[in-house]
């Protein structure tokens, strides 16, 4: 029987009757080296090895080409050949009604091998912060000769602008999830391509052999690359099933802003192998997947993007309404003055400047724990001063995140009504009523950073105007220390 022959940006596959024959391709990408006979035989024996953790009955052995002078020609991987029509971008492709099915399977048995996956301090020092940095940084600069080309200019510097922003303040998130034991000997290339959904269970293939440090890496990163080639696939409900899935038989603690950071990491692998493939084969870059898989990845980390949302005005603005309703929808922390004024002043409270300097401390305290943790916040404070707003400002620069400030408008006579009746039917947690809220109103200072939102409505309106800020003002998505 004729060999059918595939091709992978580093090995040819030679699939005969039953089996697949895999050698390596004598090249040299930079982050692999598989130039000389005797690198290509050992990564062969790694990946024997390697892939048996996961799919013994799969990979058989390593073997030797033979010439017709009895002369070894090149070392090959011996794999029981797995059926085209089981793959699961064929299954995807024809809309399989039994998708859920596959995907909880795959979530299982890819859980249970990061169960039992070793764990140590090497790789926990490589999974973490600093070797999550580090691949980013090799990414960019295999990345960097195709910009100007196949990758656009700006796309390029805002991933990598996001991207690191991420890292450089999350370090408490990242020692976090050392301690909880997350990272992991895993697969490091968890594509749809190389996962077959067979009735005895699915086989995932073609681990990382040639860089350790590549599969060392949180769980969630390995289970995030098949969530993002779900979502590339046109399948991002079965994305979301996935993950979920897998949350559910692995029990690994899961960070929304870090499983976007996670996705976008693996679309931009993609992207690069794209451009990898095209340059060695001397022809242009599918550019179309290229920009999928960039702009998925700006999606997902613009998504990712830990902020600390100020919304002031005086009392009686509306403003912890509002706050209230944004954190909700966000799902992000809320953190109010009025609430730890409660917790740290005498009752009643005071508002001389030494007493409301010591709540805004206390209050940006917490802040900057949940912002270090990949939790965006809503601070929810009258926020009078631009030495209170300064104190914000170091906070989101302390953890590279994201500042938006918000300032509530009502017209005094109405903010002092809504205030002396909030107090009078004893709702929320602030004392301040209709004299006080006059009386800061008139004290305020001028917030010139701040967006204005018009109160006098509805909250409803009043929110549907901060949403669209947030989702399509990206001018205010760019370092903190420019506000």
């Amino acid at each position: 029987m004729a060999a059918e022959f595939r091709e992978t940006h580093s090995a040819v596959i030679a699939l005969v009757d039953d089996l697949a024959y895999k050698a390596k391709k004598a090249v040299d990408l930079g982050f692999l080296d598989f130039s000389s006979a005797a690198a290509r035989e050992h990564a062969l024996r790694r990946e024997l090895e390697l892939n048996r953790r996961i799919c013994d009955d799969v990979y058989l052995d390593v073997a030797q080409l033979i010439g017709s002078d009895g002369a070894a020609l090149e070392s090959v991987l011996v794999m029981r050949r797995m059926p085209d029509a089981r793959r699961l971008t064929t299954l995807l492709r024809a809309d399989a009604d039994d998708m859920t099915q596959h995907l909880r399977s795959i979530a299982r048995v890819l859980a249970e091998f990061h169960a039992r996956a070793e764990r140590g301090a090497q790789i926990t020092a490589e999974a973490g912060r600093r070797g999550l940095q580090r691949r980013w940084g090799d990414n960019f600069d295999e990345m960097s000769r195709f910009v100007g080309s196949s990758i656009d200019r700006d796309v390029y510097d805002r991933i990598r602008h996001l991207a690191l922003a991420y890292v450089d303040g999350r370090q408490p998130l990242f020692d976090r999830r050392g301690d909880a034991r997350v990272y992991v000997d895993g697969h490091g290339d968890v594509t749809a391509d190389d996962i077959f959904c067979l009735d005895d269970g699915p086989r995932i293939l073609d681990c990382i052999e040639f860089d350790d440090r590549l599969r060392w890496v949180d769980a969630l990163d390995d289970a995030a690359f098949l969530a993002m080639e779900l979502e590339h696939l046109g399948r991002p409900e079965l994305a979301r099933y996935f993950l979920d899935t897998y949350a559910e038989f692995s029990a690994v603690p899961s960070v929304v802003s870090l499983e976007h950071h996670y996705i976008a990491y693996r679309a931009v692998v993609r992207a690069k192998i794209a451009c990898l493939r095209a340059e060695q084969s001397g022809e242009l870059a599918d550019q179309d997947a290229v920009d999928e898989y960039l702009q998925l990845a700006m999606r997902h980390l613009e998504a990712g993007q830990v902020r600390l949302l100020l919304v002031g005005g005086a009392p009686g603005t509306g403003k912890s309404t509002i706050a209230a309703m944004l954190a909700d929808t966000l799902g992000a922390v809320l953190l109010s003055t009025d609430t730890v004024r409660r917790e740290i002043a005498p009752d009643p409270p005071s508002y001389d400047d030494a007493s409301r300097l010591a709540v805004y401390r206390a209050l940006l305290v917490r802040a900057e724990r949940a912002l270090a943790n990949g939790e965006t916040v809503v601070a929810d404070a009258t926020w009078q001063t631009d030495r209170l707003r300064r104190l914000a400002r170091h906070c989101a620069d302390a953890t590279s995140s994201n500042l938006v400030e918000f300032e509530c408008h009502a017209p005094p006579a109405l903010a002092a009504a809504r205030a002396e009746r909030r107090v009078q039917q004893n709702w929320g947690r602030s004392q301040a009523g209709g004299s006080v809220a006059l009386m800061l109103a008139e004290r305020r200072a001028a917030w010139p950073t701040a967006i204005p939102v018009d109160t006098t409505g509805s909250p409803s309106e009043a929110l549907r105007g901060i949403a669209y800020v947030l989702a399509y003002a990206t001018d205010l998505t760019g370092d903190a220390s420019a506000d």
